[in-house]
């Protein structure tokens, strides 16, 4: 006699695509600052999956329960059962995606049953708090920090692969030789979102606003060069960029790791509150 299943897959069937753009902009709206990723998708391009590069997600209706599945899986909403039957989904319509995050409270439940069939991941980052900044920083700004120029883009790239490599683990150039991570580079310094600071041509402080709604700029990428760190360019570089973010009428966001603790300080003398925790599986 065979051995009992570790669990039941959900009614994978009630879960549909939603395609009422209204609908999904009132979740969005009630978590601004957690739903940012997504909400600067359907802010661009709307809700249909070939303009958003994935799949939203529902069991019933929206405000009960909604997760972006396309590259990454980014859940928004949903009680445990809605949960087990977004990663059932998961595991029956799409191959194994490069990561999930959003709110730790959503995303390690998805996890735990999507671990089953998926296999162990890279790395899981459970706590990870999620920061927001409404006003002006609290503590002196790098006036040296400035938006990058397109021709600068080969200089920049030395710093974002150094950057990249350190927090995630993974060379961004592997298996088409960096053209990828280049063009989404680019596409960031074109749109006015990559700022650092050069000295004699090289970047000392980077940071990039990666995702970017009508209500919230999420800041990634903060990195100092390693000649550069201990003379507070971390704290007043991210503070020029804060202070963009807010002069345009959003709300600067980030999120970080909680072992993290020098960064921690240093958003928090920025005058950073944590709103919320993160967690993040990297599974490629």
């Amino acid at each position: 006699m065979s051995a009992p299943p570790l669990f039941r897959l959900a009614d994978e069937r009630r879960v549909t695509v939603v395609r009422d753009a209204a609908m999904v902009c009132r979740v969005l709206d009630d978590d601004p600052v957690g739903t940012c990723m997504v909400a600067s998708r359907v802010a661009d391009h709307g809700v249909e999956p070939t303009a958003i590069g994935g799949e939203l997600w529902t069991r019933r209706r929206p405000g009960e329960s909604l997760c972006y599945a396309g590259p990454n899986l980014i859940p928004l909403r949903g009680e445990p059962s809605d949960l087990n039957a977004f990663a059932d989904k998961a595991m029956s319509t799409t191959r194994r995606c490069s990561s999930l995050v959003g709110r730790a409270e959503l995303v390690l439940p998805m996890w735990r049953r999507l671990e089953h069939a998926w296999g162990p991941a890279r790395d899981v980052r459970e706590h990870q708090p999620l920061m927001a900044l409404e006003g002006a920083p609290q503590c002196a700004i790098d006036p040296a920090v400035r938006p990058v120029r397109i021709e600068e883009l080969d200089a920049y790239l030395v710093a974002a692969v150094d950057m990249f490599i350190g927090e995630v683990g993974v060379d961004p150039r592997l298996g088409d030789g960096g053209r990828g991570y280049r063009r989404r580079v680019a596409a960031l310094i074109s749109a006015g979102r990559a700022w650092a600071r050069f000295e004699k041509g090289e970047v000392v402080f980077k940071a990039e606003v990666g995702s970017q709604s009508p209500a919230v700029g999420q800041i990634q990428g903060v990195w100092v060069h390693p000649d550069w760190r201990g003379r507070g360019l971390g704290a007043a570089g991210t503070a020029a960029l804060s202070a963009a973010v807010v002069g345009s009428g959003r709300t600067a966001s980030l999120y970080v790791n909680g072992f993290n603790t020098v960064a921690r300080a240093t958003y928090a003398r920025i005058g950073f509150r944590q709103v919320g925790t993160f967690a993040t599986v990297l599974l490629d």
